[in-house]
């Protein structure tokens, strides 16, 4: 483990998320955000700017469906023992792994909302044989005992004095967003923003376990939440070190 970043709001670490969560002390962060390997790696093809590309990311997307399963379990377990009581966890996911999570994560938890994030402007599906692709799901869930903190005032506040559905859509990542380095599956500001101002406040701790290139650590810098990202990716966490640096060029785009 080495500490990459540290500085009044963000701590950025290299290390192995499952090594780093063992070593936590129990019931020590408010709400976790993750955003863990879908494991598409199969030789399959996708959309990127209309050019036919692989769905391969890289080696740390590369499981199988009974190796992603184990991994997904102890993932969810390691997580149930650093959240607090009245903790929360986000999780990201597509068709092709939230039903493994989902199905694991009811075992010890207990499932607030299932967000859909609507994607405005998906890459259509150059097979022709299915519908295009155009959403993720995000799982909301607390631990089977405490209460959940929700802004629910600011919430509906944001949405125009309405309360806030479980739908959110925004345009795909904008070349703004990935002006100091690209990661494969990189999640808008926006949205990682809205998780943030519906689940905690300013005395919360949040943790990314997989922070890729950084929006949890960026959006919680903007909000003045303390975050702690890890990854074992020396090159993303660099990226996310260089956003947060030039944090004031930070860009949105929009949701609703």
């Amino acid at each position: 483990m080495k500490q990459i970043m540290k500085d009044t709001n963000v701590k950025l670490i290299l290390a192995d998320s499952f090594e780093f969560l063992e070593k936590l002390p129990e019931k020590s962060i408010d709400t976790i955000i993750a955003d863990p390997p879908y494991f598409l790696i199969n030789g399959g093809f996708s959309n990127s700017g209309g050019k036919q590309v692989s769905v391969n990311k890289d080696d740390w997307d590369k499981k199988s469906s009974e190796d992603a399963e184990i991994f997904y379990k102890n993932f969810i377990h390691l997580s149930k023992r650093c959240l607090k009581d009245n903790g929360t966890i986000w999780i990201f996911g597509t068709m092709h792994n939230i039903y493994t999570i989902g199905y694991l994560l009811k075992k010890d938890f207990k499932i607030l909302n299932n967000i859909t994030w609507q994607k405005s402007n998906p890459a259509p599906n150059l097979s022709k044989r299915m519908f295009t692709h155009s959403t993720e799901t995000i799982i909301w869930a607390k631990k089977k005992v405490g209460h959940q903190l929700y802004n629910y005032q600011f919430m509906k506040h944001l949405n125009n004095d309405k309360q806030m559905k479980d739908v959110w859509t925004t345009p795909t990542i904008g070349s703004y967003e990935k002006a100091f380095g690209r990661h494969p599956t990189q999640k808008p500001l926006s949205v990682i923003t809205r998780i943030i101002q519906a689940s905690t406040d300013e005395s919360s701790l949040i943790l990314d376990p997989f922070v890729g290139s950084g929006t949890t650590a960026v959006a919680g810098k903007i909000l003045n939440r303390k975050v702690i990202g890890i990854d074992n990716s020396r090159e993303y966490l660099n990226i996310t070190k260089t956003r947060i640096i030039n944090i004031k060029k930070s860009k949105f785009g929009t949701i609703k």
